[in-house]
């Protein structure tokens, strides 16, 4: 549970804040356009042959990110309708749901941010609020908050230790295929998160941007895996439920196996099916306008037609990467697309350090004070 809180906590949200700052900070302070190689000119100058290869890297994790979460959502949908309706975790059927999700996320591409991705993400939302509160009041509450707490403190008092682990002298894979990949999954997915965390973050000091950047969406997160997974373990501890050895078999069938467990399983499962798609929907759409706004100069209203291409290559990818190999696929795809942008994400840390230090000091309040009663008291004195 430790583990868990690490891979979802601040380390991934720190990667999504540095991207989102940076493009933020010059979109809508300097009045820029939101590329990365924009965000890099203090680093890196502003040849055309650099700039163009900083935002084609850029687009390249991008897609691969979105890709692979996409494969990875699939996947879990398959597993669910194969729990629910035994329909077979065949190819076929994976890539019947990359259509629907292609469709639906297009149709709601086209009505805009204000529309499509709004009511999906209020209904996202909502599922999730729904499904959090029935599994958590349902299932052992008790256990669920000492499993919250004891894996906080875990995550607290091993962080530098879970950053610094590698396995070099017993060998062993369990790093490289989940915290490495987690790592280079949210490096694939930083462009486009960021720069959506930044469209949103319209507004907002440095100071507010990274309190609710680093705080809110991890505590979230930690609290779904507290919920789900504290009550998993308890069911399989307590009740020799066999969660785990199902989820050996088939990694996909884990939250459905979790629904045996509990009251109105056929209700939980169609809802959560219902929520995955929503999830992948509004990913993709937001991911399609992040794309199409790079590949037209930062454009804050992306033509309709970049979207349906990068709308097209994304399902395409994420259909012959699920094809080949299925997951091993995904994650190999994560880890190639992250690596060279990993390097422009420590770039990012120095450029955005010279463009702060080019800025006017802030005045703060107490300082603000002490001028005026300063002020005051030397006009009392002209006076005399």
């Amino acid at each position: 549970m430790g583990y868990a809180f690490f891979h979802w906590g601040v380390s991934q949200w720190s990667v999504f804040a540095i991207v989102g700052l940076v493009i933020g900070f010059l979109q809508f302070r300097k009045k820029k356009n939101g590329l990365v190689s924009t965000a890099l000119e203090p680093v890196m100058g502003r040849r055309p042959l650099v700039k163009s290869s900083i935002d084609s890297l850029a687009v390249i994790a991008t897609v691969m990110g979105i890709a692979t979460s996409i494969g990875l959502g699939v996947l879990q949908m398959g597993g669910g309708l194969n729990s629910v309706f035994r329909t077979g975790n065949a190819t076929s059927t994976h890539i019947l749901i990359i259509l629907v999700i292609f469709i639906a996320y297009m149709l709601s591409s086209i009505t805009g941010l204000d529309k499509g991705i709004r009511y999906l993400s209020n209904l996202n939302l909502g599922l999730a609020l729904i499904l959090l509160l029935f599994v958590f009041i349902m299932g052992p509450t008790v256990f669920i908050l000492e499993t919250f707490t004891l894996a906080l403190g875990d995550y607290f008092a091993n962080f530098i230790q879970y950053s610094l682990r590698m396995q070099p002298y017993v060998g062993g894979t369990w790093i490289r295929d989940w915290t490495i990949f987690y790592w280079a999954w949210a490096i694939a997915w930083s462009p486009y998160v960021g720069a959506f965390v930044a469209r949103v973050s319209r507004g907002r000091t440095i100071r507010e941007y990274i309190l609710g950047v680093m705080i809110i969406p991890p505590a979230i997160a930690c609290l779904w895996i507290a919920v789900f997974g504290g009550t998993a373990l308890w069911f399989d501890l307590r009740n020799n439920a066999g969660i785990a050895a199902a989820v050996n078999a088939d990694l996909t069938s884990a939250l459905f196996q979790l629904y045996q467990q509990l009251p109105l399983t056929f209700i939980l499962s169609l809802l959560s099916i219902l929520l995955i798609l929503t999830f992948l929907v509004t990913s993709a759409d937001s991911a399609t306008y992040i794309l199409a706004s790079m590949t037209t100069m930062g454009s804050l209203n992306p033509p309709q037609f970049a979207k349906f291409v990068w709308g097209v290559l994304m399902s395409a990818i994420a259909g012959t990467l699920l094809y080949a190999g299925g997951l091993e696929a995904l994650q190999t795809a994560s880890l190639i697309a992250a690596l060279p942008f990993t390097i422009l994400l420590l770039l990012f840390i120095i450029s955005f350090v010279k463009l702060l230090r080019n800025e006017p000091l802030p005045i703060r309040k107490a300082d603000l004070r002490r001028f005026l009663r300063l002020s005051e008291a030397a006009k009392k004195r002209d006076k005399k």
